[in-house]
């Protein structure tokens, strides 16, 4: 199967899982379930549920045992999305090529739809009613990776050092430490997370560790890229915005070249984590690739 066909159709069945897990938009209060609405129906590729699902696939195990964190698992990150795109923070107007959430709820109503997705995330992942084949030991485990890839010394930690950074000249081991925590972290988590609930071998879950490490950061140097060279359909917000904010990135501290061979270099590091696994992994070497060559 092509990615294209594998993106669109592990997409859909996220969605379809999505839109059971979220309250309806007439249930009280209608307005916050909107915004919720609103922002995790919003399209995107879906890459967080969609690794976390190959992930466990390539380890052995089925797609219905997984589809609850990976689900939970955009719900984080649509949070920090909507959060990130505040005007205390990063003030941005567009999010996937619609305006962000609090330019059409309001500040106040945003914040809440993204403190209620962080909540319902976990409600999802601790609802034994899927009836899933999932131990509840291996659960709590895949929830202490979450928690930690989320918060302080995760994502949230990332987002700060990244406000902290505007406008200042940081050194390389920043802007890495910031990747890695800012976007990374929560890329591994959806990585580990799968291997763990498809039942893999701690060998298993060392290689995808790897491979995650790699991903996560050959994602964001990516994404500087795309920043300078993609257009707003590609990157669905507003071209530019980290060069107008004075924000590091790989570009302005390495160049565009170096930036560009440094991606390559550690897409290549992800596909070979994988040598021991079958084709079962063969979407997850496509991703690796598909998210370094959009552009570069």
């Amino acid at each position: 199967m092509g990615l294209k066909k594998y993106l669109k159709e592990k997409g859909m069945l996220v969605e379809e899982a999505l839109d059971t897990f979220l309250p309806r938009e007439t249930e009280m209060p209608a307005t916050l379930h909107k915004a919720m609405r609103y922002s995790m129906m919003a399209g995107g590729k879906r890459i967080r549920p969609v690794l976390c699902i190959a992930s466990c696939e390539a380890a052995g195990g089925r797609m219905e045992d997984v589809m609850p964190v990976a689900c939970a698992l955009e719900m984080i990150h649509t949070y920090s999305l909507i959060h990130d795109d505040l005007p205390a923070m990063d003030n941005d107007d567009l999010r996937r090529g619609r305006p962000t959430n609090h330019k059409v709820f309001g500040e106040a109503v945003a914040i809440l739809a993204g403190d209620a997705l962080l909540t319902l995330a976990f409600r999802v992942m601790t609802d034994m009613s899927h009836k899933s084949a999932v131990t509840p030991n291996i659960i709590l485990d895949v929830i202490n990776d979450m928690s930690w890839a989320a918060g302080s010394f995760g994502m949230v930690g990332g987002q700060v050092v990244d406000m902290e950074s505007e406008g200042r000249e940081i050194d390389l081991p920043t802007l890495e430490y910031l990747h890695t925590h800012k976007t990374g972290a929560l890329l591994l988590a959806s990585i580990k997370s799968g291997a763990k609930i498809g039942g893999g071998t701690v060998e298993q879950i060392e290689a995808l560790t790897r491979y995650g490490e790699c991903l996560g950061l050959a994602f964001q140097i990516a994404d500087d890229i795309l920043d300078i060279e993609g257009s707003q359909e590609e990157i669905g917000k507003d071209v530019g915005s980290d060069l107008e904010k004075k924000k590091a990135t790989y570009p302005s501290i390495l160049g565009m070249a170096v930036s560009k061979e440094r991606a390559l270099e550690l897409m290549n590091m992800a596909i070979d984590s994988l040598n021991d696994f079958d084709e079962k992994a063969e979407p997850l070497r496509k991703i690796a690739k598909y998210v370094v060559e959009r552009r570069t």
